[in-house]
């Protein structure tokens, strides 16, 4: 819709209230609606009843399998869909992958059912709150970007159009709408609805930067001898990819991403430095350690991207000189002091940073990039023999690998949380931008598992495979029956290393290697075991194949995909193989490790 043109809700002079909120959703593009049934959310249903062949409802076994594909599907598509929970256990359900989107900046719109507002206060069935009546705002408040609660028809109106318009605008955002059982069905007046029929549009105008801290921003790059460009995952929000192209191309600057930007900025590029953090690349932490200037752009600086804040290991600022760019002035200088600490879109402060350059760069920096070509070479040298390993149990190496040979440029790979994804971040490559998601700040296990459906659903001619482990499977397998039901086709390739291992790598590290409590699945005589995945996909009516050999992992990846069904991979994997560390993270008061890799190597 062109900016400044108005909406007009498409209502009937009296109309129930979940009628009037499923020809908002309509008029709002909003194609699905994702969610499990209940009787606080009875009246919506009935809403969405008389317009299915407008806007899709899908119902799912678990809610927060609803919140993660909601999630995902915006992660693709950068627009909004909705989420439906019942009161009470329902809507609880759904904070999980709420908080995740919370943390990840991905917006969503969930609208929670409550009891109906003449039994509050009565303790009725699931009510939330036994000292304020209808309280679940306060369970969500921490993990939305605000909770609304129309408690009459007549509150409907405004409260849709501001929640839409703080879901996307800024940094993006859930947003919950909580409404009592009886809102759903009494009637909003055409008069009531009729102030609130001039839409703002919904893409605001982004901030762009401070001219002048822009020239000095650029004169500090310009005439740096060991620049670094770290982009993170707000550069992929703001849609700057090329722009990030040019300036490295133009000024000749190494561009890292944070683990979570992997994809904004194509690994194959001469440019490129890999991610950084615990898992990182050697060559991303060499030379953000040793870089004295650094642009970062969109983002907030966390533990695992920068080795948990420990001076030297991914980061030294000072004496690094830092341009610190975000739309949320709430992340400029809350980690590091920055040189210039610029509120900024990143799409925008890159035009204009592009706009800026003046004259030729310093003739050195041909030292600095053959020196990280050095530690480049010293890192493919030690973690690319294994990637054609043969060994059984299959290597983690080889898994990656594999998986990069089989899915496309296009195709979609979602990471879920556990020793896998510390893989994914140090040895899959990201081709394109929004090929990898993982989930990053709040790390809910069982993200990729159920978001893998809204990522086919946001992008149906692209494969989607979903990289989780088996842990994490048995969190939300009942996204395997959905995707059948619906007819969604994902491949799931289930990291199955009988149990949480990355948790367990670290009780052994931290406590001894004898200290392991709670972190293996064994049988009641302490063997190894693990669930038959591959029969469980099957009887839930989807096709199912357990991967033993490395030989057999790239031809059944590939037949999966091509078959067009839900398909479970139960692909069984060394658990002893460690990734290599460049960096380090840190649980205080225990002493942190040391890298693996490279540590003390690169100064000077």
């Amino acid at each position: 819709m062109p900016k400044g043109e108005v909406q007009s809700a498409r209502v009937k002079p009296a109309s129930k209230g979940a009628a009037y909120i499923t020809d908002f959703l309509i008029q709002q593009k909003v194609p699905y609606v994702f969610g499990v049934c209940g009787h606080g959310i009875l009246g919506l249903l009935d809403g969405l009843f008389d317009r299915q062949e407008e806007i899709k409802t899908i119902s799912v076994h678990h809610e927060a399998v609803a919140g993660f594909m909601a999630e995902a599907y915006f992660r693709i598509t950068q627009k909004p869909v909705a989420t439906f929970t019942s009161c009470g256990p329902g809507s609880a359900n759904l904070i999980l992958a709420i908080a995740a989107a919370f943390a990840d900046s991905s917006a969503m719109l969930n609208i929670t059912g409550n009891v109906p507002t003449g039994q509050w206060n009565r303790g009725p069935f699931q009510e939330t709150g036994k000292y304020f009546q209808g309280d679940f705002v306060n369970v969500i408040r921490p993990y939305v970007k605000r909770s609304f609660q129309p408690t009459r028809a007549d509150m409907l109106p405004l409260a849709l159009r501001q929640a839409f318009a703080l879901m996307t605008n800024g940094r993006p955002g859930p947003v919950n709408i909580d409404i009592p059982l009886n809102v759903f069905v009494e009637l909003v007046e055409e008069s009531t609805s009729q102030p609130d029929n001039h839409w703002p549009p919904v893409d605001w105008s982004r901030p762009a930067a401070d001219p002048a801290a822009v020239d000095e921003a650029m004169q500090l790059l310009q005439s740096a001898k060991r620049p670094v460009i770290v982009a993170g995952h707000g550069l992929e929000l703001s849609g700057a990819e090329p722009e990030l192209l040019m300036l490295a191309e133009a000024l000749r600057i190494p561009v890292a991403t944070t683990p979570f930007g992997k994809g904004v900025f194509d690994p194959r590029h001469a440019l490129s430095l890999g991610p950084t953090g615990r898992n990182g690349s050697y060559m991303a932490n060499a030379a953000c350690r040793n870089a004295d200037v650094i642009l970062a752009l969109g983002t907030r600086f966390d533990d695992r991207a920068t080795s948990a804040w420990l001076p030297g290991f991914t980061y030294n600022i000072p004496p690094s000189k830092l341009i610190h760019v975000d739309i949320d002035a709430a992340d400029i200088g809350r980690i590091f002091r920055p040189e210039f600490g610029i509120l900024s879109d990143a799409k925008l402060f890159l035009q204009q940073l592009l706009g800026a350059r003046r004259g030729d760069i310093d003739s050195s920096r041909s030292d600095w990039i053959e020196r990280i070509a050095g530690w480049r070479k010293r890192w493919e040298s030690a973690t690319v023999p294994p990637r054609t390993s043969d060994a059984i149990p299959i290597r983690p190496e080889r898994a990656v690998a594999e998986l990069r040979r089989v899915v496309p440029a296009d195709g979609i790979v979602l990471a879920d949380v556990g020793i896998h994804h510390n893989w994914l971040v140090s040895e899959y490559e990201a081709w394109k931008t929004r090929t990898f998601l993982q989930t990053w700040g709040f790390a809910s296990m069982g993200f990729a598992v159920a978001g893998a459906l809204g990522a086919k659903l946001a992008a149906p001619q692209q494969p989607v495979v979903s990289l989780c482990g088996d842990g994490a499977f048995m969190m939300n397998a009942s996204a395997v029956l959905t995707a059948v039901e619906y007819q969604i086709p994902v491949v799931w390739m289930v990291w199955n290393n009988f149990g949480y291992c990355a948790i367990r790598d670290q009780q052994r590290g931290y406590f001894g290697k004898d200290r392991e409590l709670a972190t293996s699945f064994t049988d009641a005589n302490g063997n190894l075991f693990s669930a038959d995945y591959a029969m469980m996909a099957r009887s839930m009516g989807a096709a199912g194949e357990t991967v033993e050999k490395p030989a057999d992992l790239g031809p059944q990846l590939e037949a999966a995909i091509a078959s067009g069904r839900p398909t479970v991979l139960d692909v069984r994997i060394d658990r002893e193989v460690r990734p290599l560390a460049t960096g380090s993270w840190d649980l205080p008061p225990i002493p942190h490790p040391m890298p693996t890799f490279g540590w003390g190597e690169d100064e000077g």
